[in-house]
C-alpha cells in the first residue's frame, strides 16, 4: 500500500509510524486528519467524539450525505477501515472531559486536539496528556488556510493567549495574524476576523473545504516527524499555510 511512499519515507520510518498511537480528540476537522494520517501510513487511530453528523458539516468534514445522523465516529471508522482493512481504528462515542480524558490517552504517543471550545475541555485534555509525557496538536481551519500548534513539555500553554472575555477562536486568530511572517498576507483573514467578531450572537466561527485538508496535510507531516523525534516548531510559533 506505501510502495509510492518510498524516497519520502525510509522502510524504518514506515515501520515507525505504523506502529504509533494516535489519539484523535473531535471527529469533526478530526476527520480529515484521521483519513490522512491513515493514507501516510499511521494504522494505529483511536478517535472520541459523540456527535452525529449534520447536513452543515458537509461542506468542510469528511462525510457523506448517508452518514447524515449516524455517528460521526461510527462512520469514521467504516471509511477508514474501507481504505485499510488492516489498520487498528478504534473509536469511542463519548465526549471527553476532566473526568474521563485519562482512561482515553491510556498508551498513546500522540494526541490531536479538535475539541470545539465550547467550554474548558480543549484546555483540560492539554494539561492531561502533558502530564502523562504525550504532545499534542493543535489544528485549525481558518477557511483559506491550516495551521497546527504543537504543544508538549517545553512549548507554551494555549492558555497563554487566550483572553477571557472573548472567544478563544478569536484570541487564536489574533495570534496569528500578530506573529505571522510578513512576507505571508493575510489582511483577508484580518477582513473576516472583523466580520465575524461583528455578527450577532455565538455563531460558530465559517470555516472552508481547503483548510481542512491543507491542516489535515500539516499535521500528517507533523505527527511523521514526532513518530520519527525530528524537530519541529513549538507554541507561541506555528505552522500556517495558505493557498489565498
Amino acid at each position: 500500500m506505501y510502495q509510492r511512499n518510498r524516497i519520502y519515507i525510509s522502510p524504518e520510518e514506515q515501520e515507525k509510524i505504523k506502529n504509533t498511537r494516535i489519539l484523535i480528540a473531535g471527529a469533526g476537522l478530526g476527520s480529515n486528519i484521521a483519513e490522512c494520517a491513515l493514507r501516510l501510513g499511521f494504522e494505529k487511530i483511536s478517535i472520541c467524539d459523540m456527535d452525529n453528523v449534520e447536513h452543515s458539516n458537509l461542506n468542510r468534514q469528511n462525510y457523506t450525505s448517508v452518514d447524515i445522523e449516524n455517528s460521526k465516529v461510527e462512520s469514521l471508522f467504516s471509511r477508514l477501515k474501507s481504505i485499510n482493512p488492516n489498520a487498528e481504528i478504534h473509536y469511542h462515542n463519548v465526549f471527553l472531559t476532566e473526568n474521563n480524558c485519562s482512561e482515553y490517552i491510556e498508551n498513546i504517543d500522540i494526541a490531536i486536539n479538535t475539541i470545539d471550545f465550547t467550554s474548558n475541555a480543549p484546555f483540560i485534555f492539554d494539561e492531561i496528556c502533558l502530564k502523562n509525557g504525550i504532545p499534542i496538536l493543535h489544528p485549525f481551519n481558518f477557511g483559506w488556510a491550516g495551521c497546527v500548534f504543537v504543544i508538549n513539555k517545553w512549548s507554551e500553554s494555549l492558555n497563554s493567549i487566550v483572553q477571557n472575555d472573548i472567544q478563544p477562536e478569536v484570541s487564536i486568530v489574533e495570534h496569528i495574524i500578530q506573529n505571522c511572517k510578513s512576507d505571508v498576507n493575510l489582511l483577508w483573514l484580518r477582513d473576516v476576523l472583523q466580520t465575524f467578531k461583528q455578527e450577532k450572537g455565538e455563531s460558530s466561527p465559517p470555516q472552508l473545504a481547503p483548510a481542512s485538508w491543507i491542516t489535515a496535510g500539516i499535521c500528517a507531516n507533523l505527527l511523521f516527524k514526532l513518530a520519527n523525534n525530528k524537530p519541529t516548531k513549538i507554541f507561541p510559533n506555528f505552522y500556517l499555510l495558505t493557498a489565498n
